[in-house]
């Protein structure tokens, strides 16, 4: 059974009543900056006060200490039941990219802005077949690489970040994939949201990339109020309990890939709807 199926179905859902669909803004995928994000005009009080497991006061607004964050409207005790119940239903979530090592993640992330993880892993099953370290990449060149990638988009462009990083790579870390923010931030093609996934990933860092799944979540769940990736990112790594910090985002990703879609969530079978904030939810 897939991660996200154990996520979607393993725990009951609610019996809070419906109400009527609505979906939040949140940024592309790929952008760098975020759109301001919507807050429902109605139901954020009310939303605050429904009762969940784990909340000797009854209300998850007021239950236990106030929120670490100013843009962070659950409680720390409402935080710590949604990621005790993410971590029940599916305990070892992992990125749906296929990869072999930290050099093939990398680029499995680099050419995953803007494109799908089966479409980049369509493309990359063959490619890393001949080319799974910097020195293949490179050999293989760049027109060789965009052989490969064709079918996922901005091809062209990202054929040739890959081939560079790999030259930088081999030129400036012996071939290795650093375990360094900022060397990674410095290679062609990688953001923040690239470095994070693979120091996560790789290297077992406690990291947060929020992508637009991730934005829309923390936003409609009450996670976070932020404007920006950013401002999301430093957000849930404030508030979200050290305990759950190493797989939240996969948690995070997954319930918003699968289960807190953008056009209309699923909410009947979320399994944390009674500790969400967003109104109204879908029946």
């Amino acid at each position: 059974m897939k991660s996200h199926d154990r996520v979607a179905g393993k725990l009951k859902t609610s019996n809070s009543k419906p109400g009527k669909p609505g979906v939040a803004r949140q940024p592309e995928a790929s952008s760098g900056a975020a759109p301001p994000a919507k807050r429902a005009k109605t139901g954020t009080d009310r939303g605050a006060e429904k009762r969940f497991p784990g909340d000797k006061t009854g209300s998850a607004a007021k239950a236990g200490k106030p929120a670490r964050s100013s843009r962070t409207r659950l409680s720390k005790a409402a935080i710590a039941e949604m990621f005790r119940r993410f971590r029940e239903a599916d305990p070892d979530p992992k990125t749906e990219l296929e990869y072999v090592n930290p050099f093939t993640l990398l680029v499995a992330v680099v050419l995953s802005a803007q494109a799908t993880d089966a479409g980049v892993n369509k493309a990359t099953r063959a490619l890393f077949k001949v080319a799974d370290t910097p020195e293949k990449m490179v050999r293989l060149n760049e027109e060789g690489i965009r052989e490969y990638i064709k079918t996922i988009g901005l091809y062209r462009n990202k054929a040739r970040n890959v081939l560079e990083l790999s030259r930088q790579l081999i030129a400036n870390h012996g071939g290795n994939v650093p375990r360094d923010r900022a060397a990674l931030e410095a290679l062609p093609g990688v953001g923040r949201k690239t470095a994070n996934v693979v120091l996560n990933v790789a290297f077992g860092e406690p990291t947060m990339a929020v992508d637009t799944h991730i934005f829309r979540v923390a936003n409609r769940t009450g996670l976070s109020s932020g404007r920006t990736p950013l401002e999301v990112e430093e957000d849930l790594l404030r508030v979200i309990p050290s305990e759950y910090a190493l797989h939240a985002h996969h948690w995070l990703i997954l319930h918003g890939r699968y289960v807190c879609k953008a056009r209309r969530p699923e909410c009947p079978r979320c399994l944390i709807r009674d500790i969400c904030l967003f109104e109204p939810k879908t029946q």
